[in-house]
């Protein structure tokens, strides 16, 4: 039978000790970040009754999991096959059943039984006694940048708060939250989207706790402004704010983990690992003994995590056998290559060399060796025989007309062609080799370079680029990736004597405009009055609105900064404008 723990105001004596909570009383709580698989709902399930049993060898009073942890976050357009939603309601009782002298707060997906309105809540159960004694729908839908909830959920429209001292004679009044219901602080968060905050509710309902399960994606910097409004949420009410963020890869989105406690005054008492699974356990009240406290990469090192879980999930999850991708000798292929390895291990990693006319020989040299280096399998396929077939075949169509980029790109498709026969012969997914820099303004080929099932460096401007093949040679203490491949000035030696600062402006200079104009969505004539040539704005704008067509049709790449091309970027290909 299902009770109700909504708090009323007057229920909490004046017996007090950190926080509100009752003298002498220390709270267990552990912080079980999970990385699920979406739509696994078994194996989801599996994970959470894992974690439930070894906090309940630990002595826990409270398991706290993340957002939708049964579903998976994001789910999607999964959501609508109720057979799926079925089985997700079905493993709350799972969950429940096991909850013995331990209390749960799992998220999953609850139907409203309403004949109006979405169908779904994104909702939180608090399970205990073998039972689902209280529900939690999610107040605020992120319907913004990735997120897009209000295409599936209902908004919730109370804040309650769990009085466990009804059923256990303690006072901790735990206020459920589920990830964006904290993201409204009108002191940090510089455009509130929402008329509400559920954190003030809840302190308002008498809260001492404040929960919140999330399923908050990475991008570099924001561990940085999660931590800031966190703190301030805790500070503002003098309340524990208890944050549990999923971990993992899912499709284009990585969720970093760093499930944290966060106090008053800007105290951080307990955060568990970034980019792991973990289980992380602590105590709150007076005299309670000190929890991890795990440090968080910088800003390098967490770009670098980043890539490599979410490389390593989304090929496990998907079940390829391995990855394959073409080594040029340059820097973005060398640095794939090592993510790659570093996510999969060397064995399952297969580089291709597969040069041209005008390939040098020092780029099958550098390809060579960073395979050496890293232990790969490693093959050479020279394709100048395909280029001067296929020439050859449109010799009559063209003739008359001049050598032009269509050359040039018949040596990227080849090359595309050729790695996709590695693919489907040997079930390994192709990875792309391009960056954001190069995507943005459209210097790749269409069914050349972009082939691929995963464009693992599409979100790291060039400059990152350079800085993350320091950092890689820096940890190997040694030059993993070839210092002439970090050295020589970039090329797709596509023709003689090419470089591409042929076509583009300095890398520093292109990667500055762009984040202006992409992620931060200046305008060009703002990105002029900041001292840029007005040439140069107009013409990297022109390009990055032009090749909205080339990127619609891209491999999905892995987002790690605050905008990436990908699903938070949603633009016309079909439209008339002026930058």
């Amino acid at each position: 039978m299902e009770r109700s723990f909504r708090y009323e105001a007057g229920s909490i004596d004046s017996r007090e000790g950190a926080f509100g909570i009752g003298k002498g009383t220390a709270i267990r709580i552990a912080l079980a970040q999970l990385n699920p698989v979406v739509g696994d709902i078994v194996g989801n399930t599996d994970k959470v009754l894992d974690a439930l049993r070894r906090a309940a060898a630990q002595k826990v009073d409270l398991a706290v999991f993340p957002e939708l942890a049964l579903f998976g976050y994001p789910p999607k357009d999964l959501l609508l096959k109720t057979k799926l939603v079925e089985e997700n309601v079905k493993a709350v009782h799972r969950v429940a059943a096991a909850c013995h002298g331990i209390t749960a707060v799992v998220g999953f997906a609850e139907p409203t039984g309403r004949e109006t309105g979405r169908p779904l809540y994104n909702a939180a159960a608090i399970c205990r006694d073998g039972d689902v004694i209280g529900r939690y729908h999610k107040c605020l839908l992120p319907t913004y940048d990735v997120f897009d909830e209000d295409r599936y959920f209902e908004p919730g429209d109370r804040c309650d708060v769990l009085n466990l001292a009804d059923a256990f004679g303690r006072e901790w009044p735990v206020g459920i939250s589920i990830c964006e219901d904290l993201w409204n602080q009108e002191q940090i968060v510089s455009h509130r989207r929402y008329p509400r905050n559920p954190a003030a509710d809840l302190a308002r309902a008498g809260a001492k706790i404040i929960v919140n399960l999330s399923a908050s994606p990475y991008s570099a910097g924001k561990d940085d402004y999660r931590r800031e409004l966190f703190f301030a949420h805790s500070t503002r009410h003098s309340i524990p704010i208890v944050c549990v963020n999923q971990v993992g890869g899912n499709d284009d989105l990585i969720f970093d983990g760093a499930s944290a406690v966060f106090l008053p005054q800007n105290r951080l008492v307990a955060r568990a690992k970034a980019f792991e699974e973990d289980l992380l356990l602590a105590d709150l009240g007076p005299n309670a003994p000190a929890a991890r406290i795990e440090k968080y990469p910088d800003r390098l090192e967490s770009i670098y995590a980043a890539l490599i879980l979410g490389t390593r999930d989304y090929v496990r999850k998907c079940g390829f056998k391995g990855v394959v991708l073409g080594l040029s000798g340059g820097i973005d292929s060398a640095l794939t290559a090592v993510i790659a390895v570093d996510a999969l291990g060397k064995e399952a990693v297969h580089g291709v060399a597969m040069p041209s006319r005008f390939s040098s020989d020092h780029s099958i040299n550098d390809a060579r060796q960073l395979a050496e280096n890293l232990g790969i399998d490693f093959r050479i396929l020279p394709i100048d025989g395909a280029h001067t077939a296929i020439e050859s075949t449109l010799s009559d169509a063209f003739k008359g007309r001049e050598p032009d980029i269509t050359e040039e790109n018949l040596q990227a498709r080849i090359r595309g062609n050729l790695l996709m026969a590695f693919s489907n012969k040997f079930g390994w997914l192709l990875l792309t080799t391009g960056n954001k820099s190069e995507l943005a303004v459209g210097y790749c080929t269409l069914y050349g370079d972009m082939c691929g099932g995963l464009a693992v460096i599409s979100d790291v401007p060039k400059t990152t680029i350079y800085e993350l093949s320091r950092l890689v040679n820096q940890r190997a203490g040694r030059p993993l990736i070839p210092q002439s491949s970090i050295d020589k000035a970039p090329s797709a030696e596509l023709r003689p004597n090419q470089t591409d600062q042929d076509s583009l402006p300095p890398y520093d200079t292109l990667d500055t405009i762009l984040k202006r104009y992409v992620e931060d969505l200046q305008s060009a004539d703002e990105i002029i009055a900041a001292g840029f040539d007005a040439g140069v704005v107009r013409d990297v704008a022109r390009k990055v609105d032009l090749n909205e067509y080339k990127r619609k049709q891209a491999a999905l790449g892995l987002k790690v900064t605050s905008r990436a091309f990908g699903s938070g970027r949603r633009m016309p290909i079909a439209a008339r404008f002026k930058p």
